[in-house]
């Protein structure tokens, strides 16, 4: 995000905080060379005090609440990456504090503003398919290769290795949610069996991966699938089920928008097909071609609703964030129960909040602390330290026999 915001011309990069060098060093290089100063913290406490009026929180997945309720406390308004939060008790204080604050929450799931999907959430606006009966959400990237890189090294503890198959699933469910703007109030989770091939145990990736089927608050059903599944390139795929048509995007890094909508007779319709281009923010010089160009949207829709312009109405918003990410919250106690159905709370009510105000269940041990979920329903062989050994030597740029496998 850091290239969207220093090329807006309605923000000013001023601070940048990191623990590792090499995000730094990327930045400081980008600044210089379009001639701006930025100043460098490595500890955030320091940070949070600079006089700026906003934060993009793109630290670990696992703690963007409990770092965006220090940012609010500070009085910034924040942009959140994916996901919103690592438990429920971290996502109600994050809710409580915006509301406290008056300050903006703007949720950064970039795959929402993928041309197809963007399309598809302004012609459903428009009615054109009617009310939504069923959709499917899918995002399958593997990653394998660049493990090393993802999780810094190899860390053992990296929040990677640690967060359960179905908790990282906005990127399969959200398109979803802002498309119809429905509320999920229902979920049952599914694990897959898990991949234990010989390359995979060499980077120390035994992994499974998700599927949860989600209920809408109007009773439409929505299948949603990620995880590292075996597929190049990766997917983003999403259909739309209505009662007057359908809507779909296209495999295989596409643009390519199609909507069917059935005529006066039973049957009978009509399609379309086309690359949908987003008026919005056209003509601004941050775009960049991250994530097929939508890593732009969520930064400049975060600046108009804290200027108060119309495209901050399409910026996501705390609670639908927070529904996003407490579907694979309750999808994995759903895997643990043996696939048992979970209400999905409603956190713009008080009564919601106060069941899980306390409710820290997750996989990280420092968090959880007596309420430790385990990481996967089946057994995953224990990785040697030899392997997150390689995993940083390779991180560190020395040849190493994963040299022959990525």
């Amino acid at each position: 995000m850091f290239w969207q915001m220093i090329n807006h011309p309605d923000a000013e990069v001023v601070a940048i905080c990191d623990k590792a060098d090499p995000p730094i060093r990327r930045c400081l290089e980008a600044a210089e060379k379009l001639g701006k100063k930025v100043e460098v913290f490595r500890d955030f406490d320091e940070f949070v005090k600079y006089d700026m009026d906003a934060v993009v929180l793109a630290n670990y997945a696992t703690e963007h609440a409990t770092y965006g309720v220090r940012c609010l406390e500070a009085g910034k308004h924040i942009m959140s990456e994916v996901l919103p939060g690592e438990t429920p008790a971290q996502i109600v204080k994050l809710i409580e504090t915006v509301e406290r604050t008056g300050l903006v929450y703007s949720y950064a799931e970039n795959y929402c503003y993928l041309k197809p999907t963007f399309e598809m959430w302004r012609r459903y606006r428009a009615g054109d398919i009617g009310e939504v009966q069923y959709a499917e959400g899918e995002y399958i990237h593997d990653s394998s290769a660049m493990r090393a890189e993802l999780t810094q090294g190899g860390d053992r503890n990296h929040w990677r290795n640690l967060v359960s198959p179905t908790f990282y699933c906005t990127h399969s469910c959200g398109p979803i949610i802002t498309i119809t703007g429905l509320r999920p109030v229902k979920v049952v989770g599914f694990e897959t069996n898990v991949n234990c091939e010989e390359k995979q145990r060499k980077i120390g990736v035994c992994t499974s991966s998700a599927v949860e089927i989600i209920t809408l608050e109007n009773g439409a059903i929505v299948k949603s699938v990620h995880g590292k599944l075996k597929m190049e390139p990766p997917s983003a795929n999403y259909q739309v089920y209505g009662t007057k048509g359908m809507m779909q995007s296209k495999r295989y890094g596409t643009d390519e928008f199609n909507i069917y909508r059935e005529g006066p007779k039973l049957c009978q319709g009509e399609w379309e097909s086309y690359d949908p281009d987003i008026e919005m923010g056209k003509g601004i010089g941050a775009h960049t071609d991250e994530h097929s160009g939508s890593d732009f949207y969520p930064s400049h829709c975060f600046i108009q609703k804290i200027l108060g312009r119309p495209d901050g109405d399409w910026a996501i918003d705390v609670y639908t964030a927070s529904a996003m990410g407490m579907v694979g919250i309750m999808a994995w106690h759903s895997v643990l129960a043996g696939n048992k159905s979970m209400d999905i709370p409603d956190f713009r009510i008080l009564s919601e909040r106060d069941k899980f105000r306390h409710d820290n269940a997750c996989t990280t041990p420092s968090v959880a602390g007596d309420n430790l979920l385990p990481m996967t329903s089946h057994y995953i062989p224990s990785v040697d330290d030899s392997v997150y050994s390689a995993m940083n030597d390779r991180f560190q740029g020395k040849k190493t026999f994963l040299d022959n496998l990525v």
